[in-house]
């Protein structure tokens, strides 16, 4: 699953008081969610490689002749609209959710491919999580409801890795909550 939980083990504060919070500004657990990259770099130049091989493997009977110029730009057009669409797939991906969680504070921000940033956080004792199994956009949608909203969490995901997320997510805010 294209996710990385950070947690923190929970000790007592090096300078101890009543009402101090020095030393737990950093969260319990953080999560970061990311799209699933199934292609990577090194396999992308090798696939285009490959694919303009295998396109000009047919002009090769035609090698010589006027139809070699009416075969060549449609060819060359399928590969640069291949390029294109697979560089817009590495920029789609870099898509990322950071959830983190503190004992009085749950924080989700969600930073999309051109950099915009949205954020949400509510108390992690009124947070509810929910798993739509159906009726969502996609089967198996993730929902944190708390702060007057819900937001979606994971929707790029697989249906089974939301499934594991919300089991995981529901220990830790357990964890968190005690």
């Amino acid at each position: 699953m294209p996710a990385r939980w950070h947690k923190e083990d929970e000790e007592a504060p090096a300078k101890s008081g009543a009402f101090s919070r020095e030393g737990r500004d950093r969260p319990l657990a953080h999560l970061v969610l990311w799209p699933h990259r199934s292609l990577p770099r090194r396999g992308f130049a090798g696939f285009i490689l490959a694919t303009f091989a295998l396109l000009c493997l047919p002009l090769l009977a035609v090698l010589g002749s006027i139809v070699l110029w009416g075969l060549l730009p449609f060819l060359m057009g399928t590969l640069a609209l291949l390029w294109y669409f697979l560089e817009r797939s590495y920029r789609d991906a870099q898509l990322r959710e950071d959830l983190r969680l503190w004992h009085d504070r749950i924080e989700l921000v969600r930073t999309d491919p051109r950099g915009r940033r949205q954020e949400w956080s509510a108390n992690p004792y009124w947070v509810d999580v929910e798993l739509h199994r159906a009726g969502g956009p996609v089967p198996n949608y993730i929902t944190l409801r708390g702060g007057g909203r819900q937001v979606e969490l994971g929707a790029f995901l697989s249906p089974e890795e939301r499934e594991t997320l919300y089991r995981e997510l529901l220990a830790e805010l357990a964890r968190v909550k005690r």
